[in-house]
């Protein structure tokens, strides 16, 4: 019998807890019934406009500095420690298939920005364009990978190059919000 007084209070002080941290607190977070609220001090907190390279080539120690540092100012700070970083993790690395030595290559992934061609085509990587952007199927982590492992034509390290994950496991749609539909 004491068992089970003991289960049942535990049972209605996680019910008391779970109801306590619930609340209805909408309209007191950054949007309210009128909309977004912008009269607050805002700091960003993270940085991702090329997937992976901030969780490959930025060190835990600089992950706060490189995540609040402005893009313009990312080369500067950063493009050393990505070469040396790059270097460590490819060290025969020479050019990559874009024709890039290590400091341009580094220096172009230091400023972690996502390009956008405004009149061409949209893309990651297609054997053509590079880095005009990104479309929801580009393979963006296997094209990182040969531009760091592949060498020059791609072919070096093909054991590195691929992450063999060649789509997405449930097709996109065709109009927004574009992205697959949930499980």
């Amino acid at each position: 019998m004491k068992l089970n007084n003991i289960k049942l209070i535990a049972i209605a002080l996680l019910v008391s807890f779970s109801a306590y941290n619930c609340s209805n607190d909408d309209d007191n977070g950054p949007t309210g019934p009128t909309g977004p609220n912008f009269t607050g001090t805002f700091t960003q907190q993270d940085q991702m406009g090329r997937p992976a390279i901030n969780t490959v080539f930025v060190d835990m120690a600089d992950k706060n500095s490189f995540n609040t540092t402005v893009p313009s100012d990312q080369n500067a700070a950063f493009q050393t420690k990505f070469e040396a970083k790059l270097l460590a993790l490819n060290p025969g690395y020479t050019t990559n298939a874009l024709g890039f030595d290590a400091p341009t290559f580094t220096g172009a992934l230091a400023t972690d920005v996502l390009t956008v061609s405004l009149n061409g085509t949209t893309t990651f990587f297609d054997g053509t364009n590079v880095l005009t952007g990104r479309a929801l199927a580009d393979d963006v982590i296997s094209t990182e990978l040969l531009l760091i492992f592949g060498g020059p034509d791609g072919s070096e390290n093909p054991g590195l190059t691929d992450d063999n994950v060649d789509g997405n496991d449930k097709p996109f749609l065709t109009s927004f919000p574009y992205l697959a539909t949930p499980h």
